[in-house]
């Protein structure tokens, strides 16, 4: 199925300011070493704003199910590679990342919205689960991911497997909108 590209919103540039922020206390030198994957790389915001802050272009990853997105990257010299979330990321020590960024899709399925690009499963929490039985295998030990999820997004389930998988689960930014608030969690490995 094609559908297209999610295009940035209020959710991509709250997560691209908290990126900024983050990439902006490291010096050049810290920053052409830093590993990144974009999961869910959409529009690409998130990797532009990488490149923008000095992250090297053959030290980021983007990952997309919208081979739309995937082709548009691979145009600009991008390593990219079409995947649901890890699925086809070998999983070894070369391939661990010291930042994981993911917005991912949050929101409940209703009948107006089923696209994956949006809806997280029926509860809206299902593809973020999913992303932290995995996340451990790909973190460096000093990796910091950044997740971006919605008040209309039950936590309980997902922060229960944060636990599980013994990662460091901490809300750093939250902006309230119309309906909605959108919070920043900030996840690492306990050490």
């Amino acid at each position: 199925m094609s559908y297209p590209v999610y295009q940035p919103a209020e959710d991509s540039y709250f997560l691209a300011e908290v990126i900024k922020e983050f990439l902006g206390s490291k010096t050049k030198k810290e920053l052409e070493k830093i590993k990144t994957l974009d999961m869910g790389t959409g529009s690409g915001i998130q990797l532009i704003n990488c490149l923008k802050a000095g992250i090297l272009k053959n030290n980021i990853l983007a990952i997309d199910i919208n081979k739309e997105a995937i082709k548009h990257f691979k145009n600009l010299k991008i390593k990219t590679i079409k995947s649901n979330l890890f699925s086809k990321i070998p999983k070894n020590k070369k391939l661990k990342f010291d930042l994981i960024i993911f917005n991912p899709p949050y929101l409940p399925e209703n009948k107006y919205d089923k696209l994956p690009d949006t809806t997280g499963g029926k509860k809206g929490d299902e593809t973020i689960i999913r992303f932290i039985k995995q996340l451990n295998g790909y973190l460096t030990k000093n990796g910091v991911c950044f997740l971006l999820i919605s008040s209309l997004t039950p936590e309980s389930e997902w922060l229960a497997e944060a636990k599980k998988q013994k990662l460091n689960v901490n809300k750093i930014k939250t902006k309230s909108l119309f309906q909605e608030k959108l919070y920043i969690w900030e996840i690492k490995n306990k050490i």
